[in-house]
């Protein structure tokens, strides 16, 4: 598989369980000869987290930290409801936001209705990708998810996290199986993502790497292979 040279979906300690600063992050990211990462903390919702305001002040860190490019996104929450856990007044700071479902504060109200929140949520033009769709916790409907992202020009990920934590992820490899395929058949793209909480994480994709050379998957349709294609993706 061709060399992956990005990590878009990475915390560091302002989401306040994770354990690195952005220059650490950016330090390790360059030792593994990446060239491009994305800073995403968790928006309101998850317990701890960061204050939006700190959203409004990111344009005083460098775009280049350690010979790697910085870009600057929120893994914002879904809320029942289909609503996104931030503000748009702060998402317009963003260069791109990444949406997830997390049981801090997200109730499970079953496949149909999850996806119909999480679709709702791919609607804001801010958002690329969606974060470790693959817990069965809070079950989703894959054939919708696929035909959305690829309507909304969105991004799905294999989150390398999940597949470490299975045990905690229900079924997340049959359901990234699942997810997969059904991106082949109507050419939707993903990304591959450490969601590193610690600076010895990033740039961790082995076990999703393992998985997609098993499956053969079209590594055409992988953006974090390529700069140039995720940069024209996310529209930076």
């Amino acid at each position: 598989m061709k060399k992956l040279i990005a990590d878009m979906h990475m915390h560091t300690l302002v989401s306040g369980h994770a354990y690195g600063t952005i220059r650490e992050m950016a330090a390790t990211a360059g030792e593994k000869n990446l060239k491009l990462i994305g800073i995403t903390e968790h928006a309101p919702g998850i317990p701890g987290t960061v204050d939006p305001f700190y959203y409004l002040n990111l344009t005083v860190i460098p775009r280049v930290l350690s010979n790697v490019q910085i870009l600057h996104g929120c893994e914002i929450n879904v809320l029942n409801g289909g609503k996104l856990s931030l503000e748009q007044k702060y998402i317009d700071f963003l260069d791109y936001a990444i949406v997830g479902i997390h049981k801090e504060c997200y109730t499970d109200e079953g496949k149909e209705k999850n996806t119909d929140n999480l679709i709702a949520c791919m609607k804001n033009e801010k958002v690329h990708f969606v974060s470790h769709p693959d817990d069965d916790h809070t079950p989703l409907n894959y054939e919708r998810l696929v035909s959305a992202a690829k309507q909304y020009r969105v991004a799905l990920e294999v989150n390398n996290s999940s597949l470490v934590k299975k045990d905690r992820r229900l079924n997340c490899y049959e359901n990234y199986r699942k997810m997969l395929k059904l991106c082949e058949q109507q050419q939707v793209p993903i990304i591959i993502s450490s969601d590193a909480h610690d600076p010895s994480w990033v740039g961790r994709f082995d076990l999703a790497v393992k998985l997609l050379e098993e499956l053969q998957f079209d590594e055409s349709l992988i953006l974090t292979n390529d700069i140039e294609k995720l940069r024209a993706f996310i529209g930076v």
